[in-house]
């Protein structure tokens, strides 16, 4: 049972990092993005993750565990990559940092989708990441939709 849930603690916790990196990406994209509309809803996208951050964490502390409160390394030297691209004029325009967005959703949805699929996961751990993944999920739709509609632009 002990070996059960640190495996849930630690799955949470991957799972709480790249949200954590997906929330910072909202973030991001809110101010690289020219269009009012899209940052808005980039800052909406931003405040779900940071829920899902915090359920996510509580979680965690419910099972005797430390939850991460901080985004990936990856993820910060991505960061800095844009911010050099979009300062020597490779980035900036609505599409590009869209274009972004559905990447990183596609990355998120997949480590909710691997972490669903685990076979050691708890029933209890299970429901809270599906319950998560639901947001996730609908998220990354929202971000390919707006993605392919610009597409024609």
């Amino acid at each position: 049972m002990m070996l059960n849930r640190e495996h849930d603690i630690s799955v949470l916790n991957s799972l709480i990092t790249t949200t954590i990196d997906s929330a910072n990406g909202f973030e991001r994209s809110a101010e690289n993005v020219q269009g009012t509309q899209f940052e808005q809803m980039f800052r909406e996208f931003a405040q779900e993750r940071r829920q899902i951050v915090g359920r996510l964490q509580e979680h965690v502390r419910m099972h005797g565990g430390t939850p991460n409160d901080d985004g990936s390394l990856k993820a910060d030297l991505h960061r800095r990559f844009e911010d050099l691209r979009t300062a020597i004029g490779g980035g900036g325009n609505d599409k590009a940092v869209i274009e972004e967005v559905e990447r990183g959703e596609d990355y998120i949805k997949g480590k909710y989708e691997t972490a669903l699929a685990d076979e050691q996961l708890s029933s209890e751990c299970r429901a809270v990441v599906q319950e998560a993944f639901q947001s996730v999920r609908a998220g990354h739709d929202r971000a390919s939709a707006l993605k392919h509609s610009l597409q024609g632009a």
